[in-house]
This record gives C-alpha cells, structure tokens and sequence, in this order.
C-alpha cells in the first residue's frame, strides 16, 4: 500500500527514461540523474518533453505502475498500461450496475454527499478562523447544508447532477473569499478551464491533473475500470469512475493545497504567464513547488472515518477504491464515501 505514496515526477525536459534490471534510470544529456527500483515507485507522470525507452514501458506495465504523459503545462495527454487485470466477475458486476440507473444514482448519491460535505468543511473552517467576517460564506455553507439534506430524497441522475452543479457554483463563487494573501495576484472570480484563465484555476486544474492520476491508478490496483462511472457517464478517452470517486476528494486535498500555497506565499505570480491565446501556465519552477507540496500532503497522517485507521493522506484514494470494489460485489450496503471532520 506504501508504494501507492511514491509517485515520481519528471519536469526536465529532454528528460529520457530507460530500464536497467529492475530499475528506472532518469537520463538527462546521456548522464544517469537518478535510479530508483521499481518496486518503490506507484507511478511515473511525464511533463514535457520527456520520453521513454519500450523496454521502459513494458517493464511498467509488467508491475503494475501507472505511466502518464503530459504537456508541459500540465494537461492530460495519453497514458501507458498493461493488459487489462483484476476479477472479470468484480468488473462484469461494475458494467452492470453503471448500467442501472437505481444503481448509477445510488453512487452517484453517495459521492456527491462527500462532496458536499467536504466542501462545507472547507467553508466551516474558514469561518471558524475569520469569524463571521464573511458573510457570503457563510450563506454559501448553509446552502450547502440544505443540498446535502435533499440529496437523501433523489434517485434522478439528471436531478442529482443538478444539485451537484448549483453547489460548485455556489462553493466557487466564495472560493476567493478563502484567499487570505496575494489577493491581487490570485483573483479568482469562478471556475474556468480548457484552458484556465488566471492563476489560481491554473493551480487547480493542475493539481486536479495530479489528483485523477492517483484515483486511476488506486482503481486499476484493486481490479476496477477506471473508464467506466456512474454520476460521469462514458465518454472516450475519459476515466469516469476516477472522475467520480476524484469529487469527494477534491475539496479536502487539491482545494486545501491550492490555498496553502497561495497563502503562505509558497508560490507567487511572477511563477505564471498569460498565453497569446488567454491560457494562464505555470513556470517551471512553481510547478517543481506544487509538485513538492503535493507529495509533503500524502504523507499527511489522519484516521479514516470508515475503516477507523491511521492511514498517510496519500492512500485515502486506495482505501477508497478498495471499499468501492467491496460495495460493487455485495460485501458493503452502500458505497462510504470519505467525508472529512
């Protein structure tokens, strides 16, 4: 489980990775950078200009580790694994159920209440440290609230991806509220992406990026397509069930690293740049800091609400991937989503 926390990142372009027996060496201008056994290694996510031996990727595939490719910038290219693994029966059961709207919407449900519930913990603790300062806020946590009562009474997809979608705006219509410094340079007025617009969309998106990569990969441990979802439907080319379980977690760990960042000044807006065409994209050396505070928040200890464990922050996808997979053959009434208190 352990090795789920070790995901190594290559940001220097021109970067090529090769195999060596059992390891994988970094090669930058033909000089060995860095070998680590593959054993230690839950993944590999490439940035850039950076590529891999054959022999690479089928001794990656042959183990299990997830590799990823994309832009410089972070977005989402194109991703390298092995034969399809796992219980055909525990998939089989998975199709069906995302067949069944009664069975799509009982996910659905159950993720979307984490959400929420972690979205109001975000909001709550802001308040908690600012008082009553703000307002907006705080009417934004009691919709919430209200949401996540109305939730119990809805078996619709359509009427539970309506909820969903009137809380996000209204959680990111006060998300620059929780922006306590650098507010000049981290106006954030909304959520927007493909591409982002400003800067801190540009850190969210990005560490979203990092976020789905973790869930598929946890998925595609456990046996469970990561394609195929329940509250995010097929679409090719989209990991629907890693979108999925991704919701419940976004607020508690890509939010709250984004925030700190921002706030503690570990990242500035010297570290972006506007594009020609409006993208916002990071510079290499903010990247290299997000990429450090992600890894710094998996080693994070706490204990899960459901298994009532000590577990490091960065196998909560895992936990959670194990649990879904119980639920789906039978072992669990209900698919417990991670709700942070």
């Amino acid at each position: 489980m352990k090795k789920l926390l070790n995901t190594l990142f290559v940001t220097t372009q021109g970067s090529y990775l090769s195999k060596e027996g059992e390891s994988v060496l970094v090669n930058v201008e033909r000089e060995v950078k860095l070998r680590l056994p593959i054993h230690t290694i839950g993944g590999i996510v490439c940035f850039g200009q950076v590529s891999c031996s054959p022999a690479l990727m089928g001794l990656c595939a042959e183990k299990n580790v997830l590799l990823s490719f994309l832009s410089e910038h972070g977005k989402f290219l194109a991703r390298i694994h092995g034969p399809v693994s796992g219980n055909v029966l525990l998939r089989k059961a998975q199709y069906k159920m995302s067949d069944d709207n009664a069975g799509s919407a009982q996910v659905a449900r159950s993720v979307l209440t984490g959400k929420l519930c972690n979205c109001r913990t975000v909001l709550q603790r802001y308040l908690r440290d600012h008082g009553e300062s703000s307002t907006e806020v705080g009417i934004v946590s009691r919709r919430i609230d209200q949401h996540i009562e109305r939730l119990n009474g809805i078996s619709d997809l359509e009427s539970l991806r309506g909820i969903e979608g009137d809380s996000a705006r209204a959680y990111f219509s006060v998300f620059g509220n929780l922006i306590t410094a650098q507010k000049t340079d981290f106006v954030f007025q909304g959520r927007n992406r493909r591409p982002p617009m400003d800067n801190t969309n540009a850190l969210l998106s990005f560490v979203y990026t990092l976020l789905v990569h973790d869930v598929q990969a946890a998925l595609e441990t456990v046996g469970l397509d990561p394609a195929v979802g329940f509250l995010h439907r097929d679409r090719p080319g989209r990991p629907g069930l890693a979108l999925d379980l991704m919701e419940e977690l976004r607020p508690f760990f890509a939010d709250r690293i984004v925030l700190s960042l921002i706030n503690l000044q570990r990242v500035n807006g010297k570290g972006f740049r506007k594009m020609e065409g409006g993208a916002v994209v990071m510079d290499d050396t903010t990247r290299k800091e997000v990429l450090v505070a992600y890894q710094e928040r998996k080693k994070d200890e706490l204990t899960h609400p459901f298994i009532d464990e000590k577990i490091y922050v960065g196998m909560i996808p895992y936990v959670q991937a194990l649990l879904f997979a119980r639920f789906i053959r039978g072992d669990l009434d209900a698919y417990p989503p991670f709700i942070w208190k």
